[in-house]
């Protein structure tokens, strides 16, 4: 088991409707596709869930307004760790179990 958690956001309507106010094209993230899955640090129960997810959802947020729109100055200004839970529906899951034989690697290191 790997000293980590896991963390899964999937869009909610505040985030559709950005995406979608991006261009006329129509297209727009799905509710149910692929999502990324972030490994975050460890917790054992809801107050220390609470507490990692104040550490790391505004790195997420930001991966998440990249990933449909790299351009930084049409992403929404002043966001919070209360706006990230209206556009996002949050997953965390508090054990990881590693069962490849073989070691992690960061293919941006790679």
């Amino acid at each position: 088991m790997l000293n980590r958690a896991a963390l899964i956001v999937r869009p909610k309507q505040p985030y559709m409707a950005w995406a979608a106010g991006l261009d006329d094209s129509e297209l727009v993230p799905s509710f149910d596709g692929e999502q990324t899955v972030y490994l975050v640090p460890g917790f054992e129960d809801d107050d220390e869930a609470e507490d990692v997810l104040a550490q790391v959802y505004a790195e997420i947020f930001e991966d998440q307004l990249f990933e449909w729109h790299t351009d930084e100055d049409a992403w929404p200004k002043g966001r919070t760790l209360a706006m990230f839970k209206e556009w996002f529906h949050i997953e965390m899951h508090s054990v990881v179990e590693d069962l490849c034989g073989y070691e992690i690697l960061d293919d941006e290191d790679v």
